[in-house]
């Protein structure tokens, strides 16, 4: 009783152990949008990100998150072919969530190959195409399920580290969601926020 007791417990652990290595694995398949790491100091990245074309949904709201079914069904509406030629198109990671001025916004970059030349118009009229300009960021990574308020810790532990280092910084603070919901294993969450290009320069 006790072998097969103990060859239960293996048999489990591993069945785990797989499920974690297929979540990883198929996270790691995810189109990314691309960045040049500039380099990483006192906890913080700072980054390059070329321009890069976006879907966004915005409305009136001031979460990071309290919108985000209603905006994730419209942005997934589009790349999975309501659009006015039906394409599919690949979704990737990370999934960019802003709020500014009373208004909360969630963005899917497009995969490298697209312009607004080429992409198809959203039948949706709330999905709106548009170029995000160059940036250098600043950014910070946690795990786990995101919430508002450690959000907003993340982002005034960002602001004190960017304050120490006098880097100069806007106020548009973004969260950037890697994961799909039930990817319970190896969440990858950031906050980041756009840094003048001087002094990330002066950083190498």
């Amino acid at each position: 009783m006790k072998k097969v007791f103990k060859w239960v417990s293996i048999s489990s652990v591993l069945l785990v152990l797989f499920i974690a290595f297929t979540i990883h694995y198929s996270m790691g398949k995810t189109p990314q949008q691309p960045y040049k790491e500039i380099l990483t100091k006192e906890g913080i990245e700072f980054r390059y990100y070329p321009a890069a074309v976006m879907a966004t949904v915005r409305s009136k709201g001031n979460t990071y998150t309290g919108n985000s079914s209603n905006y994730f069904r419209a942005l997934a509406g589009y790349i999975f072919g309501n659009n006015e030629k039906q394409d599919k198109i690949a979704m990737t990671a990370p999934v960019h969530m802003t709020k500014e001025d009373g208004q909360s916004a969630m963005s899917f970059v497009m995969p490298e190959g697209y312009t607004l030349q080429n992409l198809p118009k959203p039948n949706s009229k709330a999905v709106e195409l548009h170029t995000a300009p160059e940036e250098y960021i600043a950014a910070i990574r946690f795990g786990g399920y995101a919430s508002d308020s450690e959000i907003e810790e993340k982002k005034k532990k960002l602001k004190s580290a960017l304050d120490a280092l006098h880097i100069t910084y806007d106020n548009n603070f973004r969260f950037l969601g890697y994961n799909a919901p039930w990817d319970f294993l190896f969440r990858r969450n950031e906050v980041i926020v756009s840094i003048s290009k001087d002094d990330a320069l002066k950083l190498k």
